[in-house]
């Protein structure tokens, strides 16, 4: 891993666990074969570093999901009515 590009996705990703969560799962998802986003420009670059230089050229991001409020009303359940097929139903 080259400390460069660690530096520069920090600046784009500030909090580091974030950061090691999205770089580890993209890591992850390049060595079961998933293609780069970006054009791999030497040999000497491993998963890693691939997966640091798409957070850094914008291609790799993440979105938080919050927790529901303690309090908040939760989502309606709607019953449906079971299907019975004709053969049943007589």
């Amino acid at each position: 891993m080259q400390s460069h590009l660690l530096e520069e996705a920090s600046k784009v990703i500030t909090n580091p666990q974030i950061l090691i969560n999205v770089i580890s799962r993209r890591v992850r998802q390049l060595t079961q074969g998933h293609r780069p986003l970006v054009e791999v420009d030497s040999v000497r670059m491993g998963s890693c570093d691939i997966a640091l230089t798409e957070v850094i050229k914008g291609k790799l991001s993440y979105e938080l999901v919050s927790a529901p409020v303690p309090g908040a009303e939760l989502p309606k359940i709607v019953s449906v009515a079971a299907f019975t097929p004709k053969s049943l139903a007589a």
